[in-house]
């Protein structure tokens, strides 16, 4: 297909229609060659990798894609320096080496790189400046190891205290003594990842099934219920992937969890002032932790993140504690010129982390702190064959599904070659060379990639799908209908919360609803 063409890749559009369809032949139907439940990052990645091995492949999720912990992550796709410096060097490169695959080769439309200045401000001693510095020098060394172009990556660098202001200019002036800029990966939404991904995979021909939730899982497939209808039925298998992060162990026994709560707050951009970098703002006490200042360029920033245990049952969706908003206000305004507070907070968000929970327990018993946990992956197999993939994180989702398919292929002896991922482009993928010749908005270009040109192309025919869902947010009723046709979004939640994110501030998602839900039952009364 060439670029320019106004339509979507072949094969790939997920529809309510193609769910319908797709459903009715798996549940009850002969046997796939895998079966994965959970469609986050890990989830979508592992049914890609199957199906771009040859396999037959249904994926299902009780909700939508990128439902869980993969929509609530702090949009970076990270090189694994603080890995390195707490001494985790195999999780390190791993890292580097999975961000240079989704930067060069699988994802240059969604992933872009992104400076951070560290501000030196009294409380960053010089010792902590100079270790700092080492660990961006390592760093970089890590994105050599990993073979990513200096052209994707800059080289980090000191800042006078003037280029400091300049970068971040909403910074307390006094006592700033020059800062320290570095570079790494970040994604033009986490949600837009698993989107594609689970697209990608569709062209090859897998199921991607939202809305069925896995009731119970055997070696040999899953007894499930369609949540649109109520219907139950069983989906068969050869080979079963348990890809559903913080709730493995719900349908999985001996699958040992501890979550770990990361929250992020949501700021008009309005409130920080032109902000042509992210922060990296150092946590008092700690030597290795930060809280990120992010800018979207949607007229958002993210502030973020904590790293809290969570006990008790897992919700779908995590509840944000005021005690995490007052610590990273509190450090956030400890170097601002202008401290923020509560009330320009318009919207805020939590994921768990799925760790694995291997570590030994601290003093007096004491559990370690998730911090301290290993962000390292692991695959298992059940006693009835179930392959379970636990642990790491974003950037590595492609390895973490690699080893599960791996595993999956072994213990059920399936008739497949190794995995071609590191080197499969996704849906909307080209160089940058390519990307910059499209005849379509920059913004819609860092979304859709090639895809962007077809979105445009709906704006361009009808005047009112090129106008804002809502005043002030850049995000068209052309992206929402583009959702709808070819993203397998099935509801205004869908399109608001996942496709779009615009319902991270609740008051725009508000303001948004009637003009989505009318898309929703355009779209429903066509088929």
């Amino acid at each position: 297909m060439s670029p320019h063409s106004p339509e979507a890749v072949p094969g790939s559009s997920l529809s309510a229609a193609r769910r319908t369809r797709e459903l009715a032949g798996t549940a009850g139907g002969p046997p796939v060659d895998v079966l994965v439940v959970g469609l986050g990052a890990t989830g979508a990645g592992a049914a890609l990798d199957a199906a771009a091995r040859g396999l037959t492949v249904a994926a299902i999720d009780a909700h939508d894609l990128a439902f869980g912990t993969s929509r609530w992550s702090s949009k970076l796709i990270h090189g694994g320096l603080r890995y390195l410096a707490s001494g985790q060097l195999d999780v390190a490169h791993e890292s580097a080496v999975e961000r240079g695959v989704l930067m060069e080769r699988t994802a240059p439309h969604l992933v872009h790189a992104q400076p951070f200045v560290l501000p030196l401000t009294p409380l960053v001693s010089r010792p902590q400046a100079a270790l700092a510095w080492a660990g961006f020098r390592a760093g970089d060394t890590l994105r050599l190891a990993a073979r990513t172009a200096r052209a994707t990556l800059p080289a980090p660098r000191r800042l006078s205290a003037v280029e400091t202001r300049h970068l971040a200019p909403a910074l307390r002036a006094q006592g700033v003594r020059g800062g320290l800029l570095s570079w790494d990966g970040r994604l033009s939404d986490d949600a837009r990842l698993v989107t594609a991904l689970a697209r990608t995979a569709a062209a090859r021909g897998a199921r991607i099934l939202t809305r069925v939730r896995a009731l119970e899982l055997t070696g040999t497939g899953a007894r499930v219920r369609d949540e649109l209808t109520g219907e139950e039925g069983e989906i068969r298998a050869r080979a079963v992937v348990n890809a559903t992060g913080v709730w493995a162990g719900g349908l999985v026994d001996g699958i040992r969890i501890r979550p770990s709560r990361g929250t992020h707050l949501v700021l008009r951009a309005d409130r920080l002032g032109p902000l042509p970098a992210g922060l990296h703002i150092p946590i008092p006490g700690e030597t290795n932790r930060f809280v990120l200042v992010l800018p979207q360029g949607d007229g958002r920033v993210y502030v973020g993140l904590t790293d809290e245990p969570v006990d008790g049952p897992v919700p779908d969706v995590p509840e944000v504690p005021e005690t995490d908003i007052g610590f990273l206000l509190d450090v956030l305004g400890s170097v601002l010129d202008e401290p923020v507070g509560r009330a320009d907070v318009v919207g805020a968000f939590a994921g768990l982390r799925p760790l694995l929970d291997t570590a030994p327990d601290g003093p007096a018993g004491a559990p370690p702190r998730t911090s301290d946990i290993s962000r390292r992956h692991a695959v298992l197999t059940s006693q009835d064959g179930v392959v379970t993939v636990v642990g790491g994180k974003l950037t590595t989702y492609r390895r973490m599904a690699e080893d599960a398919v791996d595993a999956a292929v072994a213990a059920r002896s399936l008739t497949a070659g190794p995995s071609p991922t590191a080197r499969l482009p996704l849906v909307g993928a080209a160089s940058p060379r390519t990307l910059g010749t499209l005849r379509a908005p920059r913004r819609l270009v860092r979304r859709y990639g090639t895809e962007a040109v077809a979105v445009h192309a709906l704006a361009l025919r009808d005047a009112a799908l090129a106008a804002p869902l809502l005043p002030g947010h850049p995000v068209t009723g052309a992206e929402a209908l583009w959702a709808l046709r070819h993203e397998g979004a099935l509801d205004a939640s869908d399109v608001l919360d996942r496709r779009t994110r615009i319902g991270l501030v609740p008051e725009d998602r508000a303001a948004a609803l009637d003009a989505v839900e009318a898309l929703v039952e355009g779209v429903r009364a066509a088929r």
